[in-house]
């Protein structure tokens, strides 16, 4: 008689959403923080450098880019909210101000994108315990946990929206591409998307906020951190 055997499944989460273990880049708190600080320096540029720098600005992030997506980071997130960003940007300007001041919506979608660019690239090189760690020393340690967990839910959005987008066009939404060309349908685009995901971002932050409470975070001041 064949015997039936089941393989027993490992549950490694950062291999279930296609990340390699060990992929940071930036793993020393020193090194964290400057990037941190780099993070905050170049995304305050995006909005205050006068418009003959922005090439160089953009050559940076370029950089930052390229990095990143060896590291494993997609950029296909970044496109879509570049081009969603662009067309609502443009439609508006057309609407008040005609065709004159086109240029400026261009402008600001490109400062915007190139702000979005280094936190990108930071929750991609820096580990979010890392950036905790970094950031406990300026600021309370419960409030640093919270930021860092912020930072780890980044690369798990992208995944959530694709989810939730695709689950709602199997359902009959209007939400498609061709769709979205109608105005009309943006209001659907909000019930059927953006709410869910709220949704479910509360849910995962109140099941990240019970696992602390259950390993006993808060019980100190000094909280101990992943080891080099």
């Amino acid at each position: 008689m064949p015997v039936w055997v089941k393989q027993r499944r490992s549950y490694r989460p950062m291999e279930r959403e296609g990340l390699k273990p060990g992929r940071y880049w930036v793993n020393h708190p020193w090194l964290c923080a400057l990037s941190l600080l780099l993070c905050v320096l170049l995304s305050s540029c995006a909005f205050f450098l006068p418009t003959s720098l922005l090439p160089l600005l953009g050559i940076i992030c370029a950089v930052l880019l390229i990095q990143g997506v060896l590291l494993g980071g997609k950029v296909k997130g970044l496109f879509i909210l570049f081009c969603s960003q662009l067309t609502i940007t443009l439609l508006l300007y057309l609407l008040l101000h005609g065709g004159e001041r086109i240029n400026e919506g261009i402008l600001a979608v490109v400062r915007i994108l190139l702000a979005m660019i280094p936190g990108w690239w930071l929750s991609i090189s820096c580990s979010p315990h890392r950036i905790g760690q970094v950031l406990s020393w300026c600021l309370p340690h419960q409030w640093a946990f919270v930021l860092a967990a912020c930072f780890s839910l980044l690369p798990h959005l992208s995944q959530e929206v694709r989810e939730i987008y695709q689950m709602q066009v199997m359902r009959g939404a209007r939400i498609t591409p061709k769709a979205l060309i109608n105005p009309k349908n943006w209001r659907e685009l909000v019930y059927c998307v953006l709410y869910p995901l709220l949704i479910q971002l509360l849910k995962l932050s109140k099941q990240m906020a019970v696992a602390a409470k259950l390993r006993g975070f808060g019980q100190t001041n000094r909280p101990t951190h992943w080891p080099e």
